[in-house]
């Protein structure tokens, strides 16, 4: 047992089980010429779209790209303007952050929950100003935000409501919505490591107006419909036709593929048992293969006794991540921040601990990381 290690992930894992597929999708590009916003990124994009219950979808470069396209489309549409606030989780990753400061916009930073690690919806109410124009929902580590609240406040304010859904590809409210058709428009990242991921960077926005999907494909395009000729100041990312055709692939198999990491969640909630651990759900936890709120990208545990617990993991062959060590106010990218405190952003940060999650997993593998875990 003591020889057996245990990769955190293995991006090879998805490759192995659907090679003749995925080999199939690659060599129907190289065969056809075309690697730019050809049929490919058409058909992911009618797919994702069909798959997420929204109108449209539009392929670009990055998780982050889609964000900030978001609002860039939202400026020229003349729903924001420089100066204007968004409401965004403390404890998100940086990238959130990075898309509102980077289109002139301006974050603020509110509490999440403990126990959910998503945006709290009370604290979100109370930090609504005059200047607050919407808020960003995190999916963090694959459950859902709490997006009937949220959507109240938004009607109630007259805000517009994003969705952060990078790690929630799949992930269904309880009237059967998923993650990208809760909101007025989303981002999704296809980072290799994500549950729909590619092999390279790549990113979607989905939506259902038709004016933000309209101009989201001329931004894209350096701001062009009609090839040199440019109706706004626009970028260039845009999904390729290589990536395209893997996530079409891979969209096939999602569903099945995230119920095994609930499969794997279950396992580790019905066997870990150690005082010094938070498990990720305080109910039943019989019934976590069967909610589908939460599509498990990461499985974070919490304890104050973290560093030594990593050690003890990492001696044994087992690879965890901090997902995140530091939150974004207190990054040297944002000082002007670092005074700010945030008690449960900052007690999150200090003690989770992401533990391997993923297709790759075997059962003594699992075995071990309990094992250990216990003690």
């Amino acid at each position: 047992m003591a020889k057996i290690r245990v990769p955190f992930f293995d991006a090879g894992a998805t490759y192995r089980e659907l090679k003749p597929e995925i080999d199939e999708a690659i060599l129907r590009v190289l065969d056809s010429g075309w690697y730019i916003l050809g049929k490919e990124v058409g058909a992911f994009e009618k797919e994702f779209a069909e798959y997420c219950g929204t109108k449209f979808c539009i392929g670009v470069g990055t998780g982050l790209d889609a964000l900030i396209l978001i609002f860039r489309a939202y400026k020229e549409l003349g729903r924001l303007k420089d100066g204007d606030e968004i409401i965004v989780p403390a404890n998100t990753f940086i990238a959130s952050i990075f898309s509102i400061t980077e289109t002139g916009l301006k974050p603020v930073l509110v509490e999440p929950k403990l126990n959910s690690y998503n945006i709290d919806p009370i604290e979100v109410e109370k930090a609504i100003t005059k200047k607050t124009k919407g808020v960003l929902a995190v999916h963090l580590y694959g459950q859902l935000a709490e997006t009937d609240e949220l959507q109240k406040i938004a009607r109630i304010h007259d805000l517009l409501l994003f969705e952060d859904a990078a790690q929630a590809h799949g992930a269904l409210d309880k009237n059967g919505n998923r993650a990208g058709n809760l909101g007025d428009s989303a981002c999704f990242s296809f980072y290799p490591g994500k549950n729909l991921g590619a092999f390279g960077d790549g990113g979607a926005v989905t939506t259902n107006d038709s004016d933000l999907a309209e101009v989201i494909r001329s931004l894209r395009n350096y701001g062009s419909q009609k090839k040199y000729y440019y109706t706004v100041k626009g970028m260039n990312s845009r999904l390729d036709e290589i990536q395209a055709s893997v996530l079409r692939v891979k969209l096939r198999h999602l569903n099945e593929q995230n119920q095994w990491r609930r499969e794997v969640a279950l396992y580790y909630c019905e066997n870990i048992q150690n005082e010094e651990i938070i498990l990720p759900i305080q109910d039943s936890h019989s019934t976590i293969k069967h909610n589908k709120n939460h599509v498990w990208h990461l499985f974070v545990i919490r304890t104050h006794k973290r560093d030594e617990l990593q050690k003890r993991l990492a001696d044994n062959g087992i690879q965890t991540v901090i997902h995140y060590p530091i939150p974004p106010h207190k990054q040297a990218a944002y000082n002007e921040w670092n005074h700010l405190s945030f008690p449960i952003t900052e007690k999150i940060h200090g003690e989770i601990l992401s533990l391997p999650m993923g297709l790759h997993l075997l059962e003594n593998q699992l075995q071990k990381v309990v094992g250990c875990i216990n003690g």
